[in-house]
């Protein structure tokens, strides 16, 4: 795939995942397209797709290695310990929907 096709099938990754996921802070729900997060996840996200390794231990390794600051930048946080388990199904749904669609 070129890399304008790869940057197109990155985009539609994120919307695919931006507003069906989101972060859990003292029970607000901050859906990760609204945190502008949907992009740069997709972006790690997608070699597992385009090489069909997507499996739930590799997105939860690909969730925890991805820090999220708070605290404008004092501390970070795991996104994997910021997203519910309801998230992360619904996280390995979108992939799926999303592979199952190329």
């Amino acid at each position: 795939m070129s890399y304008s096709g790869t940057s197109k099938a990155i985009e539609d990754l994120a919307v695919a995942i931006g507003d069906k996921v989101y972060l859990d802070v003292a029970k607000w729900h901050l859906y990760l397209q609204d945190a502008k997060l949907h992009t740069s996840l997709a972006e790690k996200i997608y070699p597992l797709v385009d090489e069909d390794r997507v499996t739930e231990a590799a997105v939860i390794e690909i969730l925890q290695n991805t820090q999220i600051p708070i605290g404008g930048g004092k501390k970070a946080v795991p996104m994997i310990d910021l997203i519910p388990s309801a998230g992360l199904s619904d996280l390995m749904r979108a992939i799926e929907d999303y592979q199952r669609d190329l």
